[in-house]
């Protein structure tokens, strides 16, 4: 098969896998939310998967403000990182903004708000405690009754009693996102107890929060139960029930997880748990929960327990989430795989030493930009030897392109002895015509991991690059369909095809790139590939204009450098460049004068 026929197939391939991921894929999902109806009535729910009576959920909904005041009290939270309050009503924490965070470039914007009570339209929370006598605490209003505002440095300490049993629960911060609840429970009833601890994590609804992940980015339930990562999509549970998790195992984690924050309930990590990943509402008012309890506790007359666990409020930064992995010899927590709330995909073979190497040159340097570039250089390196045989291959096809153009002007339209003939030109220079695309598919996976990576970690998040790039995970600001900011509209406001007129200056440097490295490769045989590779580039433009800024400046730097490399090894193959020809038509027609 002719080398140019692949190369087309392998791109043509390329745009239209982008374009079903990126555009149609989401398309696809908002049309099939649109047409899902109401198939099943709210269920009355009786038990939980795990046999345990499911904790009430109100059903009515009020605003943020109402349900922050509807609380029997509550005691403030003040760290550097974090602001909200402890709902007496439960003992839960359901009142929570992360301060270094804002939801827009602009510094006067809304910080991030993490959770918020359950009575609200969208109620998040996390709550642990105790199922005592088949009831459980979630309604029980807690006295304080030490300290008043809990900061890294004041721990508060939460009373209640029920039916002769003393519960107690003393609450600390650390100066990160990470709570300690340490429950100590007394039984003064006279009599044998039994007690349950669980621990949950409620979101009420779909999230609003704009740019979600869609198919490339795990949003919704998920855990480590065990050593096993257990996810759980908010459209799979609300949509079919039946997906519910249920597992068991030693340690682990539960949670609900957003694209860049993280609420987790964190047991014992010596103890086993049995935890759920469900949707304990229906298809109209989705509420979905992670959940765990641990073994049933037998509490004689007059004895005591104590528990330790924790939760985990906050932003989904690596180095934080693996400082807890840590064993608490090195001063960690101990939680399994606790980096796993980060979705590295399928790739994370790819993913993991993308992230730590952007990481690494991004703290080092001080600006993730820079180290995209650092990046590229380091992937061309390891490709170089593959690399440098496709573009010797390239050269070599080039140089037979005089030979090639005899053979069609010889064959004429006998396409079967053409095809013949070049296979044994290419067996006689010992020419291998599919080397040329090792280098394209060995980027292809990369590039994959690399776009994940910059869409995935908040490390990337409102990074800025230079000039105009202010957000390397966001789309590259400027337009060229409002002359780069100088006409006062915004083209991506357009209905239907606005999304498609984000081209900015990056994607055009990206496609004046790629134009130039056509330009070095032998043309195609067929008429319709060398068509069909005029177009590429023009349409790479307009597919990647929606991309993170941070990976159009991958694939334009990565373009730039194999350019150089392809040059210099057809000057050293002795293939000379006719740049005039190339470039023919960007001059005026000149026929020489008599005597020139």
């Amino acid at each position: 098969m002719d080398r140019n026929l692949v190369m087309a197939i392998v791109l043509s391939m390329g745009v239209l896998l982008a374009w079903d991921l990126l555009i149609m894929g989401p398309q696809r999902e908002v049309m099939k939310e649109a047409q899902q109806t109401a198939a099943e009535s709210a269920p009355e729910i009786k038990r939980d998967l795990t046999g345990i009576d499911a904790l009430a959920v109100s059903d009515a909904t009020i605003s943020l403000e109402d349900a922050l005041a509807l609380a029997p009290g509550r005691v403030p939270i003040r760290t550097a990182n974090l602001e909200g309050s402890i709902n007496l009503q439960g003992g839960r924490i359901d009142d929570l903004k992360l301060l270094q965070y804002r939801e827009t470039l602009d510094p006067d914007s809304p910080t991030i708000r993490l959770l918020t009570p359950r009575e609200a339209e969208h109620g998040h929370y996390v709550e642990q405690g105790w199922i005592a006598n088949d009831a459980p605490g979630d309604k029980a209003v807690w006295t304080l009754s030490e300290g008043t505002v809990l900061t890294p440095q004041t721990p508060i300490i939460l009373t209640r009693t029920q039916n002769g049993i003393v519960f107690e629960k003393t609450i600390s911060v650390d100066e990160q996102y990470m709570f300690t609840v340490e429950q100590t429970v007394r039984n003064d009833s006279g009599e044998e107890q039994s007690l349950t601890p669980y621990a949950l994590v409620i979101q009420r609804d779909m999230p609003t929060e704009k740019n979600r992940g869609g198919m490339i980015l795990h949003e919704g339930p998920l855990g480590v139960i065990g050593t096993k990562l257990q996810e759980r999509k908010y459209n799979t549970l609300r949509k079919n029930k039946n997906k519910a998790v249920a597992e068991s195992g030693v340690g682990g984690w539960v949670g609900i997880t957003n694209k860049y924050w993280l609420a987790a309930a964190i047991p014992p990590q010596d103890e086993t748990i049995n935890a759920t990943l469900n949707n304990i509402g229906d298809q109209t008012s989705p509420i979905f929960r992670a959940f765990y309890s641990l073994p049933t506790r037998k509490l004689s007359a007059g004895e005591a327990l104590t528990l330790t666990s924790h939760i985990f409020g906050g932003v989904k930064d690596v180095d934080i989430l693996q400082s807890y992995e840590a064993s608490p010899e090195k001063g960690g927590l101990g939680v399994h795989d606790f980096d796993k709330a980060v979705d590295w995909g399928k790739l994370f073979f790819l993913t993991r030493p993308i992230f730590y190497t952007l990481d690494f040159f991004g703290d080092l340097i001080g600006n993730f930009g820079v180290a995209i570039l650092i990046l590229t250089l380091i992937v061309k390196a390891l490709l170089f030897p593959i690399a440098n045989k496709g573009y010797e291959s390239m050269s070599k096809m080039k140089k037979l392109q005089p030979e090639i153009e005899k053979m069609k002007a010889r064959f004429g339209d006998d396409k079967m002895k053409m095809q013949q003939e070049m296979m044994a030109l290419y067996k006689k220079e010992k020419m291998n015509p599919l080397a040329g695309c090792l280098p394209i598919l060995l980027q292809m996976p990369i590039f994959y991991a690399l776009y994940k990576t910059l869409f995935v970690t908040i490390e990337m998040r409102h990074e800025p690059f230079i000039l105009w790039i202010k957000d390397l995970s966001a789309p590259d600001p400027t337009s060229l369909f409002n002359l780069f900011g100088l006409l006062p509209y915004d083209p991506t406001a357009v209905p239907v095809i606005g999304a498609f007129l984000g081209i900015g200056v990056l994607p055009l440097l990206m496609g004046i790139g790629m134009w130039f490295q056509m330009k070095l490769n032998p043309p195609p045989a067929d008429p319709m590939q060398a068509q069909i590779f005029a177009m590429m580039p023009f349409i790479f433009v307009f597919i990647f204009a929606p991309f993170a800024a941070g990976l159009v400046l991958y694939w334009f730097w990565n373009t730039a450098l194999s350019i150089l490399q392809q040059w210099f090894i057809m000057k050293r193959n002795g293939v000379t460049i006719d740049w005039g020809e190339r470039f023919k038509f960007l001059a005026k027609d000149k026929t020489p004068a008599p005597g020139e």
